[in-house]
């Protein structure tokens, strides 16, 4: 990384994560300077991403988070400029932020996750049919139901009477059009950092909240994270080859996060994937990273190291 390099930090635009955008941003530009790097704020709800090129960047970080930023079409945009930017590729992206095809991709590869069933609009407007509603019933109680591709737990729901599942529905639409239906796993529940070819110390997590949903990630400090947990070593290996094989299926690379829960026989079943984890006050990435003995601004400066000109397949 040279320190004559001008970075974007692309962050904000106008996904309903926008909010969470700018502080992740914000955070990445704080970490640049420390590190005397020249570096600047892009926000692509008032600057088309399009006209970038002009500015003469070096290397683009992307801050954003959800569509328009994590879901591979800024990606594909840097690939036409010819732009090294962070994070997964655009096909990566692409299917990482759809909950629905990364499931199907996954047990496609013989990798566990939980059991959902796959609900459009226009089912839901015609109303459920005897076979859907009796494929629900058979996930059991309760259920989360979840917008497709939004993340940061927007517009989730955990449903624990069917009596629910009509709201729960309702608000999901809100953001999405292709909706999850999820089964509930009880056990614990586990983030898997990955930067490089490198995985960071697993983090559990425990909260008062009814699940780890946007005011336990963001809000709360009543949240816990724990680097000290009840897994064996012989578990922590499979819960790394877990994440790692998932990670590897879709085709991801520079950094991001695996969630994983267990059930009540302790199994692993992974919930779904971040190509452009948070990097805010709150967030985990730089929790695993600073315990695996990365400062902040360290963390930074190696993810905008392992940014990949895709068009020609090397680092620069």
């Amino acid at each position: 990384m040279r320190k004559n390099n001008k970075i974007a930090v692309v962050m904000g635009g106008i996904s309903s994560e926008r909010n969470i955008s700018l502080m992740s941003g914000h955070a990445v530009l704080s970490g640049l300077y420390k590190e005397n790097i020249n570096a600047y704020a892009f926000d692509t709800k008032y600057q088309s991403i399009l006209n970038i090129k002009k500015y003469n960047f070096d290397k683009v970080f992307i801050s954003l988070h959800g569509r328009g930023g994590e879901d591979g079409k800024i990606q594909a945009v840097l690939d036409v400029l010819n732009l090294p930017y962070t994070g997964s590729g655009v096909m990566a992206s692409s299917i990482a932020i759809d909950k629905i095809r990364t499931k199907l991709l996954w047990k496609g590869y013989g990798l566990q996750s939980s059991n959902f069933i796959w609900l459009t609009y226009n089912q839901i407007m015609q109303g459920l049919d005897k076979n859907t509603k009796h494929s629900i019933s058979m996930l059991g109680l309760p259920l989360f139901v979840k917008p497709n591709r939004e993340g940061s737990s927007i517009g989730i729901s955990k449903v624990n009477t069917m009596s629910e599942l009509p709201k729960a529905l309702k608000k999901a639409l809100h953001y999405d059009q292709d909706i999850i239906i999820e089964q509930f796993l009880n056990g614990e529940e586990y983030t898997i950092c990955i930067l490089g070819n490198q995985i960071l110390p697993i983090i559990k997590i425990t909260t008062n909240n009814k699940f780890y949903n946007y005011q336990a990630k963001y809000l709360s400090d009543n949240t816990k994270y724990h680097f000290s947990n009840n897994l064996s070593i012989q578990q922590e290996l499979k819960l790394k080859k877990l994440a790692s094989s998932a990670w590897n299926s879709l085709g991801c690379t520079s950094y991001g996060r695996i969630d994983v829960m267990t059930n009540n026989e302790g199994e692993f079943y992974l919930l779904e994937v971040n190509t452009s984890p948070g990097m805010t006050a709150h967030s985990l990435f730089p929790l695993a990273a600073e315990k695996a003995g990365i400062p902040f601004s360290k963390l930074i400066i190696n993810i905008l190291e392992l940014s990949i000109n895709k068009n020609n397949f090397r680092k620069t």
